[in-house]
């Protein structure tokens, strides 16, 4: 890891009362990174994410944002763009009106044009924001939190309610951002997001961080999953595997090249059909099942 990463959590706690959301949580974001945090319900990451960008105060631990305590609105505000869930513009005032009041806010600058045809809203400019549809007001969202191209950005759910062409677009718009320098902080339902488009993903659960690391290391810890379906009368098939349904198979394996290789000589060897035959590489839905199915303390 750097010696000056964008975000640096150490032993971060926060607790409502009795209650207890997140527990002894550290991680790293590194420059031009885009790392997903991501958890089961419940698991605490809107807390966390609330401390890191300055909403909500700590119960104990450290949190550091450009090398800076998050609170430091002056400091880190103009450098940091932020998608919530449900940003909550007020309905009676415009597009246009909506993100240069964004900008002034924030204290960042940008070209209004520029970054309503980034979101396709160039037409809506003057449109009243409680006239937009649900996938429009999405938009707007992301545009608020790119306008003036930030440094650090955080985007929370940024595609639901969206069509295939602008979730395209907006993760076209992203890349752009971080060509240019930009570290994003992700968090999502959408676990192939995570899986095609993260460097680093952090797993919660329970409050705490359970699992970290580029999506080939998380996945690394699973089997992967031959599965087949023999005929009766067919010999008993190679290598570990016991059938799970009538004649079905499942082999589970680490090596599913060589694995499968093996299975796919031994039925030509035996002129036997695999019916069905499907190999899967473990996916990270996988890993957050696996997680998910763990005690919560």
């Amino acid at each position: 890891m750097s010696a000056n990463p964008v975000i640096d959590v150490d032993e971060l706690n926060v607790s409502y009362g009795d209650f207890s959301a997140v527990r002894d949580l550290s991680f790293q974001v590194e420059p031009g990174e885009l790392y997903a945090l991501l958890g089961t319900n419940g698991a605490g990451k809107t807390s966390a994410l609330e401390v890191i960008e300055g909403h909500r105060k700590a119960s104990s631990g450290t949190v550091r944002v450009f090398g800076r305590s998050p609170t430091d609105r002056r400091a880190i505000r103009p450098r940091t763009g932020i998608m919530l869930q449900e940003s909550g513009f007020a309905g009676d005032l415009t597009v246009s009106e909506s993100v240069r009041l964004i900008g002034r806010l924030s204290g960042r600058a940008d070209a209004l044009d520029r970054v309503l045809k980034v979101v396709d809203l160039t037409h809506k400019a003057d449109t009243l924001v409680s006239q937009l549809s649900g996938g429009e007001k999405r938009r707007l969202d992301f545009a608020t939190a790119v306008y003036g191209r930030p440094e650090l950005i955080f985007l929370d759910e940024p595609t639901t309610g969206l069509d295939i062409q602008s979730r395209d677009a907006l993760w076209d718009a992203v890349q752009r951002l971080r060509e240019d320098g930009s570290t994003v902080v992700l968090t999502t339902h959408y676990l192939e997001e995570a899986q095609q488009r993260a460097d680093r993903i952090g797993l919660m659960h329970g409050g705490t961080l359970r699992q970290q690391g580029t999506v080939s290391e998380l996945t690394r810890a699973l089997p992967a999953t031959i599965q087949f379906s023999l005929p009766r009368d067919a010999a008993t098939p190679p290598m570990h595997s016991a059938p799970v349904s009538g004649s079905t198979y499942v082999i589970e394996t680490f090596d599913m090249q060589a694995d499968l290789k093996q299975l796919l000589d031994w039925a030509n060897a035996h002129a036997v059909e695999l019916r069905g035959l499907s190999a899967a590489p473990t996916r990270l839905d996988d890993v957050f099942r696996a997680i998910g199915s763990q005690p919560a303390s």
